[in-house]
């Protein structure tokens, strides 16, 4: 029976693959849908995970969330590198963690902050050590992957954060050497390198010899840009943004209202603006996903009608059939056996066709790639799908196999006769 049925398929080739297109095209929708929104939300979860406040300069708090924690966007701007010991001083923060953006290295962004960083998001060194002294540099597992870097190794940063956007200028009097590398963690910080922030000075010849920790309160004459200048024409002591964890309940309720309204800082919180951005990505996945549904119904549909044109028109090739020996169920089970066919194709080139997509977008698309959207991985919810598919393709096929049992041996027959 199996034979038979996929002569039956063959025979209306382009039928066959028309409904096989349908159903792949819903399905690669569907996993897509399922897979982006898996990923990302997983993705910003585990990278904002222990950051309560993001303070940076004003703008789009949204843009300050994106760039400060997931790396993927162009901060709000520079921020008096004074703010990180108020910060610090505050009896309700646990932990301070300055961060200094502004170049990058073949496309992987160097961020300047301290070693609390790493072990924050629960990451630890792979090999070699931790960055001690000024251009010193770690790199993230994905870079040190991607770049082929071991340690001892030196690299120049270009300007820009990403390697479209630089200037095309790299910083020669200033290399990095490479110190470290991180262990895999499935963070942001697989995609960083990491260095102190008197590295980032360094690079833009920021003088910070007399520069001291921020435990108090300090007068600096140093930046970690280049672009702002005091009235004098010296550089300012800068960071581009602060994460911030608290020490108890309180600093939620009293820190973010004080720097916003007291100061020329911006505070973000991740769990609002990470909220807000899948909700701006849930209405249009909402969408697409009933369209996708709309899709393998008509799917569905397509081989319904395809198989209910056979049935009809091969009434007396069924009834021989019946004739040769074969059962009503045999019968009934060949021509269930092309809608389950035709489905499962459908699905199978579907899921193929989802994670090819993937695997090319986050290769084609740097923003993707920096999320680190993983096209090889499987989830449960696309069984799910598969098993929809195939459900819709059996009962697609249930109505013309039924007319098996409604056929008049004797009469269909003598008529073919």
């Amino acid at each position: 029976m199996l034979g038979l049925a996929f002569a039956y398929l063959r025979d209306r080739s382009l039928t066959t693959a028309l409904n096989i297109l349908l159903l792949a095209i819903s399905v690669a929708m569907l996993v897509l849908l399922v897979q982006f929104s898996s990923q990302m939300t997983s993705r910003l979860e585990r990278d904002s995970q222990g950051i309560d406040l993001v303070v940076g300069a004003k703008g789009s708090p949204l843009q300050l969330i994106l760039s400060s924690i997931f790396h993927v966007d162009q901060p709000t701007g520079n921020i008096p590198f004074d703010s990180l010991a108020m910060l610090r001083r505050d009896p309700a923060v646990r932990a301070a963690i300055p961060l200094a953006l502004g170049d990058n290295f073949d496309g992987y962004r160097i961020v300047g902050t301290d070693a609390s960083y790493v072990s924050f998001h629960g990451s630890k060194i792979d090999q070699g050590r931790m960055f001690e002294t000024p251009m010193d540099a770690i790199l993230g597992a994905a870079v040190a992957r991607a770049t082929g870097a071991r340690l001892g190794q030196q690299f120049i940063g270009s300007h820009g954060l990403e390697t479209e956007q630089a200037d095309g200028q790299g910083h020669d009097h200033a290399p990095f050497e490479t110190v470290g590398i991180l262990a895999p963690s499935g963070t942001v910080l697989d995609r960083l390198i990491l260095t102190s922030v008197e590295s980032v000075w360094d690079v833009h010849g920021i003088d910070h010899d007399h520069r001291e920790e921020p435990q108090g309160e300090h007068h600096h004459d140093h930046a970690t840009g280049d672009q702002s200048q005091t009235t004098r024409g010296a550089l300012e002591p800068e960071l581009t943004a602060i994460l911030v964890s608290y020490r108890n309940a309180s600093g939620a309720i009293r820190i973010p209202s004080m720097i916003n309204r007291q100061t020329d800082l911006q505070a973000a919180t991740p769990a609002v603006e990470t909220a807000r951005l899948i909700a701006l990505f849930g209405a249009g996945m909402e969408g697409a996903r009933i369209f996708a549904w709309l899709l393998a119904a008509t799917g569905g549909l397509a081989i319904f009608i395809a198989l209910l044109t056979m049935a009809r028109s091969r009434e007396a090739d069924l009834a021989l059939l019946r004739v040769m020996g074969a059962s009503k169920p045999q019968v009934f089970g060949t021509i269930l056996l092309e809608g389950l066919i035709t489905a499962a194709s459908g699905a199978i080139f579907g899921l193929i066709g989802a994670h090819a997509a993937l695997f090319i977008a986050s290769r084609s698309f740097q923003t993707l790639g920096e999320l680190g959207l993983n096209a090889f991985g499987f989830l449960p919810a696309e069984l799910a799908i598969v098993g929809a598919v195939l459900l819709i393709g059996v009962l697609a096929a249930l109505i013309p196999a039924a007319l098996v049992f409604r056929i008049n041996l004797a009469r269909t027959l003598a008529r073919t006769a």
